[in-house]
């Protein structure tokens, strides 16, 4: 009976070290994450805040491949559409958008700027983009037409857009 009792605080007491080291991973992880999205605050320019306000008004529109209306859009249709109705012409697809305009560290992201993923696993080639609608700290929200859930506000800091992140592109 004694040699039960001691290997059941014995297997206790390893299992409860390996649960606390799982967990200062986890904190170590979240503190990488923070201090990699540092930004700087500004003003929005008028022109970005009307082109956020445009992409706004598509949340909740299912996604569509190819889609650039209310009846649906995907993640560079939105784009398109938004920039399109304030007289900004842009690329149609996510790989031409990753490749035109200026390239911005992630540090200085500023609304309006468009921010680029890759979402397929073990690949690092952009399929994903969307618009910066608010900045506040280290916390970065974007909108953006997801494949599972149509136009949304996501923020960069989730984990799985953090480990998607590419990189950020500014247009205006």
């Amino acid at each position: 009976m004694k040699k039960i009792y001691v290997f059941l605080l014995i297997i206790t007491t390893l299992s409860t070290c390996k649960s606390t080291k799982n967990a200062s991973q986890r904190n170590k992880r979240n503190t990488t994450k923070t201090t990699r999205v540092k930004t700087i605050k500004t003003t929005i320019p008028k022109q970005a805040e009307a082109i956020i306000t445009e992409a706004k008004r598509y949340r909740g529109t299912k996604y569509k491949y190819g889609g650039t209306t209310k009846k649906g859009m995907d993640c560079s249709g939105l784009i398109f559409t938004s920039f399109g109705k304030h007289g900004i012409t842009m690329p149609r697809t996510t790989k031409e958008l990753s490749t035109r305009g200026n390239w911005v560290d992630i540090k200085k992201i500023q609304e309006g700027d468009l921010v680029f993923f890759a979402t397929k696993k073990n690949s690092r080639k952009v399929n994903h983009v969307g618009i910066v609608t608010a900045i506040k700290g280290d916390d970065v929200s974007f909108i953006h037409s997801s494949s599972s859930r149509g136009v949304m506000i996501s923020k960069l800091l989730e984990r799985y857009w953090y480990f998607a992140y590419v990189q950020a592109r500014r247009y205006l």
